[in-house]
């Protein structure tokens, strides 16, 4: 039997620096846990913490080192709350959904995500850019596995596989599938380009002592 998280574990385990830019509190709130008073706290805190550091040095870092300020608008997920959140339609998947990504300690399911928002972007895309301009970005410079992109401020799921899955989907017109699994892109890379050449240039995480 597991025994409850105390106030001083917690805060522990909030500390923990997951790279650079991000520590594990960052990904803890959650507005469903709060206003149904539901812990939102790892049963594997192990899984949950390797997970979450390959999610953020791997695919974070790199977005916070180019674009400036990447706003975690929903990170990790315990088990229970995400199917509470199911359960009642409060914009969860399902546990087992192949495609969840917030759930980071399920034994079998290596993978970590987050929904996001790149402010530099959504303020763009407000201004009425084309979410595919920065779907084709990521696609060309992030091993990411799956991209999910909503309407509200362009937020997107970005998720962390071991074997990354190469899937981009949408909510936003025009909805669907972008790219599928195993599939290449539709557009070639010059016309890819072309949709991001005035974005800031690429600055992949660089690290003291690293030599690159």
């Amino acid at each position: 039997m597991r025994k409850p998280a105390s106030m001083w574990s917690l805060e522990t385990l909030g500390r923990v620096r997951l790279s650079r830019y991000f520590y594990m509190r960052e990904f803890l709130y959650s507005e469903i846990g709060n206003i149904h008073r539901i812990p939102n706290i790892p049963e594997r805190p192990d899984l949950a913490l390797e997970r979450g550091r390959a999610f953020c040095t791997e695919l974070l870092d790199p977005l916070e080192e180019t674009f400036g300020r990447v706003a975690v608008r929903s990170g990790y997920r315990a088990p229970g709350l995400n199917r509470f959140g199911n359960e009642n339609r409060l914009n969860c998947a399902r546990n087992t959904y192949p495609q969840e990504c917030h759930i980071w300690d399920i034994e079998a399911v290596p993978v970590a995500g987050a929904s996001i928002v790149l402010p530099w972007f959504a303020d763009q895309f407000e201004a009425g850019r084309d979410w595919r301009d920065l779907a084709w970005w990521l696609h060309d410079h992030i091993e990411y596995s799956e991209i999910w992109f909503f309407p509200k401020l362009c937020a997107f799921n970005l998720s962390w596989r071991p074997a990354p899955w190469k899937v981009i989907s949408s909510y936003i017109a025009p909805r669907g599938t972008l790219l599928r699994r195993g599939a290449a892109p539709a557009e070639s890379r010059a016309q890819r380009q072309a949709r991001y050449a005035d974005f800031p240039k690429f600055r992949a995480l660089r690290l003291p002592g690293s030599g690159e």
